[in-house]
């Protein structure tokens, strides 16, 4: 129920009708390009259009005339209380008071409902996200990524889109291998070894429960085994601790994956995805033997200058083709890269998302034209690169450093200002953007503080509401009763501040979900609340616009009516961001 997209339609057909394209060839495309949003300044009414400036040129006629026009067809619309020509031809119309309070009636009715869609149709979708090397646990660094992926695939699932969330846990390259060196080291230190652990890869103290539990299962039988035959036992059991721990950080988040795709399965067994893979580009041409030119700057590690296999990568966008195989016969971490790919196609993937850091924006291009290429053009990459986190405490940098053993871990981070503050302001701000965050900040209680303003919002909501049991005590607070009331009452401007704010959720929603941009729905829900203070504050000095008002409970009802549908968009949304709406403020 997208209030601006119903009136798109609207004056798309108010076009039609009045024969404005009736002659033009292209018209079709032009109506299609007509929308309808939101004034950039609500004092100019309720919805703006650009239909008059889309069809002027094509048609070649003033846009003031084409506005005039149109404004006297929508002036005729039951549901519009005037339209006014503005400018050289914009067309912003106020709509009735019977049609707010009979679409504020129908949002009351939605429920939950109210902002979700079927514009996905069912469509599949792999949101992958978090991905991190499984060497130790999550800091703030991944926590972004992991929240605005798992906001993104929320937003997927409100637009009706089949979204499965994927990690994929790189468990085939050297750092694993260094990762159960220092696992291993830990494990002699469990069995009475003394250890230098400034010498280890990896010197967190999150290893010694690693090393504790293979001392614990094998007592020191490894001790006696060569490297060769006691590292891939030690690789194994290093990887499914710290993916336990990643796991359990996760879920002090909220976060959670359908899918857990390890990298090394790409050639397991039978299974050979990487050869399949470049099979696959090979059959569509697009596979060479050949040399690359050096690259700018300090050259790649896997970078050869001789004779290597090549992907055409240039035929998709790409600034230069891409080894795939190295001289010596290996395959780059591009190949795999593009074999996991390709394996998410196979398993019936059209739309692919990765959720990516920021140092991941050279691989970008070459990543979307393996994916074009592979699929023949059915499947499409999108990435969403999300920058780096800075910790601060009162403005002043917090030290970090993961090879150190000096980590902040989320865990620390989550149990100091709480989930909900972690995962709202990961997306107060957008993610290709750097972000600052500051413990002091997040813990304030004041509408500096985004997640507490949004979440008093929520409670104040149930405040009312309990406040309204406790001064009528016959109230009937019932969806049913509130359906009832005559909501054409709201008449304050403050009210419909608020009213014109609910309008606007589904098409935060569809734009969010369309843009792959959460944060949207952070800065949504602030404006929303405050709309909602700011009345509740009026309340306090003009008693008539008070929520509740004993003598009049025909006012009351309308404007508890008001305060249900605020409280289930707050709640919608705070659902969107992975954040608790609360009934009561601690």
């Amino acid at each position: 129920m997208d209030l601006f997209r119903i009136f798109e339609e609207k004056i798309k057909n108010y076009v039609q009708t009045i024969d404005l394209v009736a002659d033009n060839e292209n018209a079709v495309d032009l109506v299609q390009r007509i929308s309808a949003e939101p004034p950039r300044d609500r004092s100019h009414g309720d919805i703006a259009t650009n239909a008059a400036m889309v069809l002027a040129k094509p048609l070649k006629v003033k846009p003031r005339d084409i506005a005039v026009r149109l404004a006297l067809a929508l002036e005729r619309d039951d549901d519009v209380a005037s339209v006014e020509v503005a400018g050289p031809g914009f067309v912003n119309i106020r709509l009735s008071d019977a049609f707010w309070a009979g679409f504020l009636s129908k949002v009351l009715q939605a429920g939950a409902e109210y902002g979700r869609s079927g514009a996905g149709g069912g469509r599949k979708v792999n949101v992958e996200y978090v991905s991190a090397n499984p060497t130790g646990p999550m800091h703030v660094g991944h926590c972004r990524g992991a929240v605005v992926g798992d906001a993104i695939a929320n937003l997927l699932e409100c637009t009706g889109h089949d979204v499965t969330r994927e990690y994929y846990i790189n468990d085939a390259g050297a750092q694993v291998d260094k990762l159960a060196r220092s696992v291993f080291d830990r494990y002699r230190q469990a069995l009475g070894e003394t250890i230098e652990t400034k010498d280890l890869e990896y010197p967190g103290d999150y290893l010694v429960a690693a090393g504790e539990a293979l001392a614990a299962e094998f007592k020191a039988e490894l001790v006696s085994m060569n490297e060769d035959q006691w590292l891939p036992i030690v690789r194994e059991k290093a990887i499914a601790a710290m993916m336990d721990m990643i796991r359990a950080d996760l879920d002090r988040i909220g976060v959670s994956h359908d899918v857990y795709y390890s990298e090394k399965s790409l050639r397991d067994g039978d299974t050979d995805r990487v050869s399949e893979a470049i099979a696959a580009l090979r059959a569509r041409d697009l596979i060479y033997q050949g040399t690359l030119p050096p690259p700018k700057g300090k050259p790649p590690e896997d970078w050869e200058d001789r004779e290597q296999t090549l992907f055409r990568s240039t035929q998709f966008g790409d600034d230069v083709d891409r080894a795939l195989m190295k001289s010596d016969g290996s395959y780059t971490y591009f190949a795999s890269d593009i074999a996991y790919h390709y394996d998410k196609y196979l398993r019936g993937f059209r739309e692919q998302i990765d959720v990516l850091g920021a140092d991941h924006g050279g691989y970008v291009k070459r990543m979307k034209a393996a994916v074009t290429a592979m699929s023949g053009g059915e499947a499409t990459l999108e990435v969403q690169l999300v920058q780096l986190v800075k910790l601060l405490r009162g403005g002043k940098p917090v030290a970090m450093g993961k090879r150190t053993g000096n980590l902040i871990t989320l865990g620390e981070v989550v149990d100091e200002v709480g989930r909900d503050a972690v995962r709202f302001m990961m997306l107060f701000r957008k993610a290709d953007a750097p972000l600052d965050f500051d413990f002091d900040a997040v813990t304030e209680k004041s509408k500096e503080n985004p997640v507490f303003y949004v979440q008093y919002g929520h409670a104040r909501v149930a405040s009312v509401r309990r406040q309204a049991k406790e001064t009528i005590p016959d109230i009937d607070l019932d969806i049913a009763n509130l359906l009832q009331a005559d909501l054409s009452l709201l008449s304050d401007e403050g009210e419909r501040a608020i009213v014109r704010s609910i309008a606007d959720w589904p098409r935060i929603v569809s734009t969010a979900a369309r843009t792959r941009e959460p944060h949207r729905v952070a800065y949504y829900l602030y404006d929303l609340a405050s709309s909602f203070h700011a009345h509740w504050n009026r309340g306090k000095d003009m008693p008539h616009l008070r929520f509740i008002i004993p003598t009049d409970l025909s006012m009351t009802c309308a404007r508890l009516a008001l305060v249900r549908c605020v409280g289930n968009v707050l709640r919608s949304g705070l659902a969107v961001l992975g954040v608790d709406a609360p009934d009561e403020m601690r």
